[in-house]
């Protein structure tokens, strides 16, 4: 009996041995990662640019304006005087100004001078846009030789100009001394920006007139700049200019 035991545990061993082993399960493939998502390109900044033309029965006037330019200008008014203080405002801002005008010159400047500055305010204004991120105010006081004059900016919105720029004589180049003063004033009134312009000395009127229109390119320069602190806000209080 004991004998037939024994037999019985040997064969139950050797029938558990003939069991085929069962393979080991295959390593699963790790996944393959994927690609990380392309980043999007940031959106391009919108150009501060602007085109402005007006034609009426006197003249015919396009000014084109852009606000991050190099300081290049084109200035095609007839009026040599009026062409040089232009050049002073797009190269001592770096803006890129393009003006072409033509009109009644035999009757005088007047005309054609009052419609540059209307264009190249609502330029400026048109340019600005809702005026989120700019520094909104600036100043320059800049000398040449004898002369020292100051400017002093603020894109309000709201439009009001100082002009304390008493002439010696009465025209400068041709230019008639009285129309300096009427185009920084239409200039302000358009581009909805309150203005202070002086003369701080006495001297040659070329001088002076050219430092304060160079000293207007460097305060619209700092006003008209992106200040990234601001972001996309507009620099108000009342949270609009």
């Amino acid at each position: 009996m004991a004998a037939k035991t024994v037999k019985t545990a040997k064969a139950a061993k050797t029938t558990q041995a003939a069991k085929t082993a069962q393979p080991a399960k295959t390593a699963q493939a790790p996944k393959t990662a994927q690609a990380p998502k392309t980043a999007q390109a940031p959106k391009a900044a919108k150009k501060r640019q602007a085109t402005v033309s007006r034609e009426t029965g006197e003249t015919k006037v396009k000014v084109e304006l852009a606000l991050d330019g190099r300081g290049k200008c084109q200035a095609k008014t007839g009026i040599g005087m009026l062409d040089h203080l232009i050049e002073q405002i797009a190269r001592h801002g770096l803006f890129d100004i393009t003006v072409e005008a033509t009109g009644d010159l035999k009757v005088g400047h007047h005309h054609i001078l009052e419609d540059v500055a209307i264009c190249l305010g609502q330029a400026l204004d048109k340019a600005l846009g809702d005026r989120r991120g700019i520094v909104r105010m600036g100043h320059a006081v800049v000398p040449m030789d004898e002369a020292l004059s100051l400017v002093a900016v603020d894109i309000s919105g709201r439009p009001y100009a100082v002009v304390e720029a008493v002439l010696e004589g009465r025209d400068i180049s041709g230019l008639d001394t009285d129309l300096i003063r009427h185009f920084l004033q239409t200039f302000a009134t358009e581009a909805k920006i309150n203005l202070h312009a002086r003369l701080l000395s006495r001297g040659n009127d070329h001088h002076r007139v050219e430092a304060l229109f160079k000293a207007l390119g460097r305060s619209l320069d700092d006003a008209t700049r992106i200040d990234e602190r601001v972001g996309s806000d507009v620099p108000s209080t009342k949270g609009k200019i």
